[in-house]
């Protein structure tokens, strides 16, 4: 397999001649456009090297259809004692930068730089990118963000400060994605964690069909506040 250097356009080679770890290029930029070609072909950029950003198509890739969704007995209670509140797109940047600065086991560090965090944030503010905020006596304790387009979320990266506030956050992703009629989750790698919610693992032809099928419904820009 070859790993292709990026030209300045936005443009990506084909994701079936990517590395067996997902790897398809390195390169480029972080620009809206370049972005939004990447998610639009199954691709997500991971992390930046010096001034290389990485950029993957993993085979098999994890999803969640919102309807297969598993709410345990304990988030239920959670859930239905109140005790936090959840709001979208009020808190992006703290959202993000949350992300960033959270623990993961096995890691050294955050893929999520300065860089990462502008370019989302144009993203979000051009109405692409969505977080949603679990708050706690007005402090946020955890959220998640990431990318919508057509009838497809694309899940980034999440965080918590307390108990089962980023299992709240995703609920509620769910619960908007349901309502606004969206095909599926992108939760890009397998974990236990989202196996336990219901996430499956499909190849990445399947893959490809879903996303395909998912982007010829117009995309819901702009806020998701109300």
């Amino acid at each position: 397999m070859t790993v292709y250097l990026l030209p300045e356009e936005p443009l990506f080679p084909p994701v079936d001649e990517a590395e067996p770890d997902g790897l398809i290029a390195i390169g480029g930029d972080l620009s809206v456009e370049r972005l939004l070609q990447a998610y639009a072909q199954g691709i997500f950029p991971w992390f930046r090297e010096e001034e290389d950003v990485f950029w993957y198509s993993p085979d098999p890739r994890m999803i969640l259809f919102p309807e297969h969704f598993k709410v345990s007995d304990s988030l239920k209670r959670t859930i239905s004692n109140k005790k936090f509140t959840i709001k979208f797109d009020t808190a992006f940047d703290r959202v993000i930068r949350g992300c960033a600065a959270a623990p993961r086991p096995g890691q050294d560090g955050t893929w999520i730089s300065e860089d990462f965090i502008d370019a989302y944030g144009e993203l979000h503010a051009r109405g692409f990118a969505h977080s949603a905020e679990v708050f706690y006596q007005e402090e946020l304790v955890g959220g998640l963000y990431g990318v919508s387009l057509g009838a497809a979320f694309f899940g980034e990266s999440m965080f918590f400060r307390m108990n089962n506030a980023s299992k709240v956050a995703f609920h509620a992703l769910v619960e908007r994605c349901r309502q606004n009629g969206f095909k599926f989750i992108d939760c890009q790698v397998e974990t236990t964690h989202l196996m336990g919610l219901g996430a499956t693992l499909v190849d990445r032809k399947e893959y490809l069909l879903l996303l395909a099928d998912a982007l010829k419904k117009s995309t819901i820009k702009g806020s998701w506040t109300a």
